[in-house]
């Protein structure tokens, strides 16, 4: 306990007050030594008339040991944790000690290598003033993210685009896929492939328009058109050819039955 008033009037509390129930201390000779064998005890003096006056209790100094206890944390604890808990209690030490001041015994435990307890890091950095402060911590990332970010949307967007492309180059040119349908319109037999034939023309114009937007080598507009309105002209003339095949085949139907 602290050799504070408070204190000690605890003490002599417990104890009758006249010279033959005096309480006596017996002295530690040895306290040096043992503290430096076992250094969980400190050798600790305790001054002469600290109990009584007069006459003096003890008559002269004492020597004695002391055990100090320690506020510990796990070692795996994070830092910054363990850093601000410090600095919280070394305030609430510094704003408390007036009211109890069995406080005024806290203190700052050895940070060297040595010591009997290892201090835990982020303790040490508090008592080292080596804390660093949000910026020092997160400058470095704060600062390089939006690079890390803007190289990493420059490797996807080119990785978009050489995909793109591969895929481009893997697709028949539009003019030789209007091309190609002109040919399934000539052999068509049924109005329904017909009218499939006409949706994938749709198809091929607008992959093809949408592909103009990025891509500075399509087609233009007016080549494309040319090709649609040949293929819409061979369109009508099948549907015409096929329309005059029904009605053929309605004819000879009828001739037959009579």
């Amino acid at each position: 306990m602290p050799l504070s008033e408070k204190y000690l009037s605890l003490v002599r509390g417990l104890f009758p007050q006249n010279a033959k129930t005096a309480p006596v201390l017996i002295p530690i000779e040895n306290a040096g030594a043992i503290a430096e064998k076992e250094r969980a005890y400190e050798s600790f003096d305790i001054p002469k008339g600290t109990l009584r006056g007069s006459p003096p209790v003890p008559e002269d100094d004492v020597t004695t040991l002391q055990v100090s206890f320690y506020v510990v944390g796990k070692k795996s604890l994070d830092k910054d944790m363990i850093a601000g808990f410090t600095q919280a209690l070394t305030s609430a030490r510094r704003d408390l000690v007036g009211e109890f001041p069995i406080l005024a015994q806290v203190k700052a435990p050895d940070t060297d290598a040595g010591a009997y307890l290892p201090v835990h890091p982020g303790a040490l950095e508090f008592y080292n003033g080596n804390q660093l402060g949000f910026l020092d911590k997160w400058g470095n990332a704060i600062f390089l993210a939006p690079m890390a970010l803007g190289a990493l949307a420059w490797v996807v967007a080119a990785a978009w685009q050489f995909l793109r492309s591969g895929e481009f180059g893997r697709r028949e040119p539009a003019l030789d896929a209007l091309y190609a349908l002109g040919r399934r319109i000539r052999y068509a037999e049924k109005e329904s492939d017909l009218s499939e034939i006409e949706n994938q023309i749709d198809e091929v114009l607008r992959a093809q328009r949408a592909r103009a937007d990025d891509d500075e080598n399509a087609l233009d507009a007016a080549t494309l058109n040319v090709a649609a309105h040949r293929l819409e002209n061979l369109i009508h003339d099948r549907r015409a050819t096929l329309a005059t095949l029904r009605r053929d085949a309605r004819d000879v139907t009828n001739r037959s039955e009579r």
